[in-house]
């Protein structure tokens, strides 16, 4: 079908950090979205970002499907313990999480932009 895109999100996430849509893909592919990123992040208990984001240009929101999760913000923190519980946070706001349990957490942030992805070790 000419338009239509399938996929499952834990195989798709894994060739992008979790990324399944957003300024990342190549241009052409359905997924490409300057507009917006969505991320199927599955984080294994105690893992953490390895570094906080700051100068924040995008506004975004985060899900929990599974698990328990803690965001981290400079004014305090959000704990994510049941499913559908999320968090939205706005432009100008530096975050971090951890990954209390093993969790599963979707992510969608506006617009989709370059510039923040945590270098690899």
């Amino acid at each position: 079908m000419d338009g239509v895109y399938v996929g499952k999100a834990a195989v798709d996430a894994a060739g992008d950090s979790g990324w399944l849509l957003g300024h990342f893909k190549p241009e052409g592919d359905i997924r490409h979205s300057d507009e917006v990123e969505i991320k199927w992040g599955v984080h294994p208990r105690g893992e953490r970002r390895a570094q906080w984001a700051t100068g924040e240009k995008r506004t975004a929101l985060l899900v929990l499907i599974s698990g328990r999760f803690r965001m981290e913000f400079p004014e305090g923190d959000v704990v994510l313990a049941n499913q559908g519980d999320y968090v939205i946070w706005a432009r100008g706001v530096d975050h971090s999480w951890c990954a209390e349990e093993e969790s599963v957490v979707m992510t969608v942030r506006w617009p989709s932009i370059p510039g923040y992805k945590v270098p690899e070790v």
